[in-house]
């Protein structure tokens, strides 16, 4: 038996350098940098040594990370998993009040990052001063770590209150990386463009782990510009295979002025998850037969559902995110927590390896996220098709009762993200002295349009039944997000107060 302070391979990266050392597993689109995987596990091992000698951290410790992607990210994190420590990057989209916030709430025992640190007034070591230094150290045996400890804390996007710190150990992040490597046709050929931002789960796990399990390569982008992505996806120097993206960058890398289909036909898939992706949306990739392939995830899950990278297969179930890998197990249930029949819609409810190790510091929270009987409550509203194909009708906490009717605002957006003179929309539930709740309708229009409501509300009657079509439609310049751009609804419901419609804001 190996000893306490082996150096065998912890980790998939550590396996792949044993495997195949000079395989190309990393490149930097910024800096140049290129790692074989060989060099990226000396490289992981060594700052793993830096963290735990100099700088004196201990297993369990958080280490804090406020910067843009970069391949130190990677190689920080992986560090941290391999040292016992916990791993916590910092959304920099966020104020630096909402920053100090999460940084009193995570106390960390190191912060680092990049300018995002001067940017936003947070006192850390910047990469730029210390990793040179890295080069020059020698790898050091450290003690393995406990695989169901937690390794990482993504804190949430925080729509409906205070950010919670979701924690992840690295058997669950491995467990992500198997679903989607099944899901997502992963092989050691693959090359992933990472531009997702890396505070996401989309950016750090599922854009990353996948491709290290199969010994693939990773492209570090500092991050989205849609013409530059684009351009990045059709270089047939790079070679990309897989892109992981959220529904709103696809919109716009379709809509760049250089989109050229035939120029993205090495692609495996454009991926996208992290919000619902309107079927007419995947229709118009189709088009061109490029196959755009919609899942479902979660901080707190991982990849739970996909499509297939197929565009018969797709075209046929638009709209679907897909079915669960076999280490998932799911079930829809109603408001008393018991399985609803098919075809019915009811919340999605998930138990497997994949499930997070709870909300950190927050007992409470994480007792009300599990049913008495241990499933995840992920509050999303989901129905099961005759194949066995889920589809995602909307949060339940945005669901509305309209004349004793419940209405999914998602429904009703996907409808209107097909009108051609709309950018983008959200719809909200509001109180109603006649019908209880009534749909609003905020829009963005396409610049030189201006759509009436009266148009909107007939191409929405046209396609669902009366109760579900929007009472207003109110035009914005831009639909408020948070950091992680997310739509704010409960600031939505203020506007509507504010624009005179009856009844006070949802709670």
């Amino acid at each position: 038996m190996p000893d306490s302070h082996s150096q065998d391979p912890v980790d998939h990266v550590g396996v792949h350098a044993r495997l195949q050392p000079d395989w190309l597993a990393a490149v930097d689109l910024t800096s140049g940098r290129r790692l074989t995987y060989a060099e990226l596990d000396r490289e992981a091992q060594a700052c793993a040594g830096l963290l735990v000698g100099e700088w004196g951290c201990g297993p369990g410790d958080r280490v804090a990370c406020l910067s843009k992607n970069r391949l130190e990210m990677i190689v920080l994190h992986l560090a941290c998993a391999r040292a016992g420590l916990i791993f916590a990057p910092l959304n920099w989209r966020l104020s630096r009040t909402e920053l100090v916030d999460i940084l009193a709430d995570a106390e960390p025992r190191l912060v680092v990052g990049d300018d995002q640190l001067a940017e936003h007034g947070i006192e850390g070591a910047a990469f730029d001063d210390w990793w040179p230094d890295l080069a020059a150290r020698e790898p050091r045996g450290l003690p393995r770590p406990d695989p169901d400890a937690a390794s990482l804390i993504l804190y949430t996007s925080g729509t409906s209150g205070r950010p919670k710190g979701v924690m992840l150990s690295a058997r669950n992040l491995d467990e992500t990386a198997q679903n989607f490597s099944l899901l997502g046709r992963v092989t050691p050929q693959s090359v992933f463009l990472v531009d997702s931002p890396m505070f996401h789960v989309i950016g750090l796990i599922a854009s990353v782990r996948p491709a290290f399990l199969q010994g693939a390569a990773i492209l570090v982008s500092d991050g989205f510009q849609p013409a530059r992505t684009l351009s990045r996806l059709a270089d047939p120097a790079l070679g990309v295979t897989h892109y992981f993206c959220v529904p709103q960058m696809a919109s716009r890398l379709r809509r760049e002025p250089g989109f050229d289909p035939d120029a993205l036909r090495r692609l495996t898939a454009v991926f996208t998850g992290g919000a619902p992706h309107p079927a007419d949306e995947i229709r118009a990739w189709l088009t061109d037969r490029i196959p755009v392939v919609d899942g479902y995830g979660m901080s707190e899950a991982g990849t739970v559902f996909g499509m297939p990278p197929d565009v018969t297969q797709i075209a046929r179930k638009a709209g679907s995110v897909g079915v669960p890998t076999p280490g998932v197990r799911v079930r829809i249930v109603g408001e008393d927590d018991q399985p609803v029949a098919p075809g019915e819609a009811g919340e999605l409810q998930l138990q497997g390896r994949n499930l997070f190790q709870g909300y950190w510091r927050r007992p409470a929270e994480t007792a009300a996220a599990f049913t008495a009987d241990g499933w995840f409550r992920t509050g999303d509203i989901a129905v099961r098709d005759e194949d066995g194909f889920y589809r995602l009708v909307d949060r339940k906490k945005d669901m509305f009762i309209s004349g004793g009717e419940n209405v999914y605002p998602a429904e009703v957006e996907a409808i209107l993200a097909g009108h051609p003179d709309l950018v983008e929309v959200a719809v909200i539930g509001h109180p109603d002295p006649s019908w209880g709740e009534i749909g609003v309708c905020f829009y963005v229009a396409v610049s030189g349009r201006s759509p009436e409501g009266e148009a909107l509300r007939a191409h929405v009657a046209a396609a669902l039944a009366r109760y579900k079509v929007p009472k207003h439609f109110l035009a914005l310049p831009n639909l408020p997000r948070n950091g992680a751009g997310k739509v704010l609804k409960p600031a939505l419901r203020e506007l509507a107060v504010q624009a005179g419609l009856s009844g006070p804001p949802r709670s």
